[in-house]
């Protein structure tokens, strides 16, 4: 039996993971192990129990206001270490996280392959997303398997010299996730509460350190946007770094129809965004679960490396200038028409099956079973 570990330390890494965990499961010939770095203690673990997963190791590397500098030191050492007491077989790491990065580099140092899921996203900028676009670039270096989950990124991947032989298109396995758990999770009651009165919800996320900056600006035109709507209820789960919690507070603390609350957990996250009219959002993984949903999102970026939402229609980028985010958020919620048309756009992101194919493409990888074909979306 091969021994396939899956490395992650935050939420969205644990849940778009966890579809790759059940395949391998089912797949003849591997066994998956994971290992956990710990890097979004509380996140995480919430999204390990949503879909019942346990740890085989955690470095358990997280400390308060702690550097990238810092946090890299931790993991390389460790995360070498505990693979070789895991016997890997091979490393699959996720996305753009220094998790990602760190073991990544790690598995190199002690001669195991690695298979990067969610390969070549760019957003062509190393500052937007920070550290996130050098993260999964030097990732890509280091990668012997690339499952992208677009025709777009493997062709990123391409124009850099990537192995066509070792690049497969599988569909974005966060699809496959939000899926799965929107099914059978059931809305927060007092949320359920609000929408049978007839209020309707949205969804905000904001923690990227790129608008750490400028966040108490795009706080206060969310206030503004928040009173420009008393009928809407806009729910934020505030990222637990102090720095977020102190930008965000001032201005949307006090208004009756905006609720701060804790991260919350997968299971209560995903109907939510199901339920919502609109998600407001800096993060890289709402924008594929909204369009898998087909709730409409407003990127609050200025560049996105998920550009099939864009041409889809699902996503609309806002920019992180107060302003400008002030007056596309208006622009949305104020045109039911514009928000029914993003709500209709297509899926580009995947098919529900994209796991499947990461398993069976490193069940190729060790002559277990026939290449995968590509997902042809």
């Amino acid at each position: 039996m091969k021994k396939i570990v899956l490395a992650f330390g935050t939420r969205p890494e644990a849940t778009k993971m966890a579809p790759v965990y059940s395949a391998l499961q089912a797949q003849p010939g591997l066994t998956p192990l994971i290992l956990s770095t710990g890097q979004q203690r509380q996140q995480l673990d919430g999204a390990l129990a949503a879909f019942g997963l346990t740890p085989d190791a955690d470095l358990n590397v997280m400390t308060e206001r702690q550097t990238l500098a810092d946090l890299t030191g931790k993991i390389v050492p460790q995360a070498g270490k505990k693979l070789r007491e895991l016997g890997a077989d091979m490393v699959l790491v996720h996305g753009d996280t220094s998790t990602t990065f760190c073991v990544a580099l790690s598995a190199f140092y002690e001669g195991i392959p690695v298979g990067h899921v969610e390969a070549g996203l760019r957003s062509g900028n190393m500052q937007e997303p920070f550290p996130e676009e050098a993260n999964r670039r030097l990732t890509g270096v280091l990668s012997s398997l690339d499952f992208s989950p677009t025709n777009g990124a493997a062709d990123n991947l391409r124009r850099e010299g990537k192995a066509e032989t070792g690049l497969f298109v599988t569909g974005q396995t966060a699809v496959d996730a939000v899926r799965m758990v929107a099914g059978r999770a059931a809305l927060r009651a007092e949320w359920q509460a609000r929408r049978d009165a007839g209020q309707k919800l949205v969804t905000i996320t904001m923690h990227r350190r790129e608008n750490l900056p400028v966040m108490p600006e795009l706080a206060q035109a969310l206030a503004d946007v928040a009173r420009a709507h008393p009928e809407l209820h806009f729910v934020y789960p505030v990222h637990l770094n102090p720095a977020v919690r102190e930008a965000v507070q001032p201005a949307l603390g006090n208004l009756t129809n905006v609720e701060l609350t804790d991260p919350l957990d997968y299971q209560d996250m995903a109907p939510l965004m199901a339920a919502s009219e609109l998600l407001a959002t800096d993060s890289g993984g709402l924008q594929e679960e909204g369009a898998a949903l087909g709730v409409p999102v407003a990127v609050l970026r200025n560049v996105t490396e998920r550009p099939e939402g864009l041409v889809a229609g699902v996503l609309k980028l806002a920019g992180n200038d107060g302003a400008q985010v002030r007056r596309t958020l208006l622009e949305l919620l104020g045109s039911p028409e514009t928000l029914a048309r993003m709500r209709a756009s297509r899926n580009p992101y995947g098919d529900g099956h994209a796991g499947e194919r990461v398993a069976q493409a490193v069940a190729w990888h060790f002559g277990l079973a026939e290449r995968p074909a590509n997902w042809g979306g």
